[in-house]
């Protein structure tokens, strides 16, 4: 990464879920779906920058105790580092989209119950409109409204997320993660 970038849409407002993800890329840098060591550091000091840029945040602590006070408040499994759920909880994400759709594919047996409803040519991927059918399904279950663009919307967020060959479906192992 060639000098400083400036996160995409990193501001109070509420963020979409593709904004999100978009975030979640520019500080998951090595794309280990964690946020940690420098990545965290950059994190803090772009959210400092942009609660400051907001006149949210007035307090002189030293760097490395509000780092240290965040940490004790967002990283609920205190393992470290920031994972997606928990960004989730600090960023104002529409609809909390994202939580929404690990909740209901928390356990693994829970997984492979999805996984084998909505595989529904049994081709051993979730396509696209296999995909679409879930997140609609998930959305109603949660009560969460949606229309068809915002169906759409997060229907190829997900896929952004966890398509890592790019072919448009998603596999076993892309889902797993």
């Amino acid at each position: 990464m060639a000098g400083p970038q400036q996160a995409p849409h990193l501001h109070l407002a509420e963020l979409t879920a593709s904004q999100f993800l978009d975030v979640w890329r520019h500080f998951d840098a090595d794309g280990n779906g964690y946020i940690e060591g420098k990545e965290l550091e950059n994190f803090f000091q772009e959210l400092e920058s942009a609660r400051k840029g907001a006149g949210v945040d007035s307090k002189r602590d030293n760097l490395a105790d509000k780092m240290k006070e965040f940490m004790h408040k967002y990283d609920k499994n205190a393992d470290g580092k920031i994972e997606m759920a928990e960004l989730a909880q600090i960023l104002p994400t529409e609809e909390n989209f994202l939580l929404c759709f690990r909740q209901h594919v928390g356990s693994s047996s829970e997984f492979m119950e999805a996984w084998r409803r909505y595989d529904t040519d049994r081709s051993g991927y979730i396509e696209a409109n296999e995909l679409k059918g879930f997140l609609s399904d998930l959305l109603k279950k949660a009560n969460r409204p949606y229309d068809e663009p915002k169906l759409q919307e997060y229907t190829q967020t997900i896929l952004r997320m966890f398509d890592m060959n790019g072919d448009g479906k998603l596999g076993l192992s892309e889902m797993s993660r």
